[in-house]
């Protein structure tokens, strides 16, 4: 089936109406999914969750149940049966995290039944900085979102992709930035360059707000807060009440070199974050080149973004 063969579908006139306030979320079980979730039930919308057999009974299923999410089980290899859970949605967020199978094919398959059951909007599992500004290879995981962006693009359906720079959350476990113990902040290149943080719950509450807003363009960019490494610092010493100091082992070609070697010398596997891929991350950001502009964190005013502080104060070692 090609997206072709499903845009007459979704011209069908005795196709069903469309609501508004209707969302489907593929990938509600996984740690920002269930936050978008609770964002669209806080503002009203009625959320379908699609779940794969036999997980409806999942310790996270039930709390979407409990949340008032209606879990519809389908296998995500039938573009049939996802199309049946689309109808009269009026957009279908993906929250899906893996590699090739799930951003690309699985995704694919997720807009062909959305295209069919005639939804008109598509959220995209993007969340992460401007892929599109970075050259193809610098980064595995962007590169298959830039994949399926170009399928998208192609979709008669209209996309809103999501970017929110890195989840400030990691700052506190798997991004080797500020490190507590020591009492360094870790960087390569320039302590000045601005970076783009985020927490997950702030991108799920914009993502839910966007998922019910009809007018979204295709980018919608996001920051919590804009800082340097030099910022990342101040905002620890702050969170803690102790003296940091920037530690830089080198700058980006060393940086470069230390990620290609770690690559080499890790098993293949199919991990989604292996070491070596948050590093090829903050290589990324550490070269400006996928900084957000322009923001549109003022597009929906009922939203308080969270400053990295909070959030290094709130996972702060005891």
């Amino acid at each position: 089936m090609n997206l072709a063969s499903t845009a007459g579908l979704a011209e069908d006139k005795t196709a069903p109406a469309f609501s508004p306030t209707t969302v489907v979320l593929a990938g509600a079980t996984g740690a920002l999914g269930r936050r978008i979730a609770q964002h669209l039930r806080q503002r009203g919308a009625t959320v379908r969750a699609l779940v794969r057999p036999g997980s409806s009974q999942h310790p996270a299923a039930t709390e979407l149940r409990a949340l008032g999410v209606e879990l519809v089980e389908v296998s995500y290899a039938s573009v049939a049966e996802m199309a049946r859970a689309c109808a009269g949605a009026g957009c279908v967020v993906s929250a899906l995290s893996g590699l090739r199978e799930v951003i690309v094919e699985a995704q694919r398959r997720l807009l062909l039944a959305a295209v069919a059951a005639g939804v008109p909007r598509f959220i995209p599992s993007d969340y992460c900085i401007d892929y599109t500004k970075l050259p193809k290879g610098t980064n595995r995981n962007l590169d298959l979102r830039r994949e399926f962006q170009k399928r998208l693009d192609q979709a008669p359906i209209r996309a809103t992709s999501i970017l929110n720079g890195m989840f400030t959350d990691l700052l506190t476990g798997q991004a080797p930035v500020v490190l507590f113990g020591p009492r360094r902040v870790l960087y390569w290149g320039d302590a000045d360059q601005p970076l783009d943080f985020t927490t997950m719950d702030d991108t799920a509450n914009f993502t839910a707000a966007a998922a019910l807003d009809p007018t979204t363009p295709r980018f919608l960019r996001v920051a919590g807060e804009v800082v340097s490494v030099r910022g990342l610092r101040e905002a620890a010493e702050a969170a803690t009440g102790q003296e940091f100091k920037l530690l830089r082992p080198g700058g980006l070609a060393a940086f470069g070199l230390l990620i290609r070697l770690t690559k080499a010398l890790t098993p293949p596997s199919n991990e989604v974050f292996p070491a070596w891929q948050g590093m090829q991350y903050l290589h990324n950001m550490f070269t400006g080149r996928p900084k957000l502009y322009p923001l549109d964190n003022a597009r929906y005013p009922d939203i308080r973004w969270t400053p990295v502080r909070e959030v290094l104060a709130a996972g702060k070692p005891d």
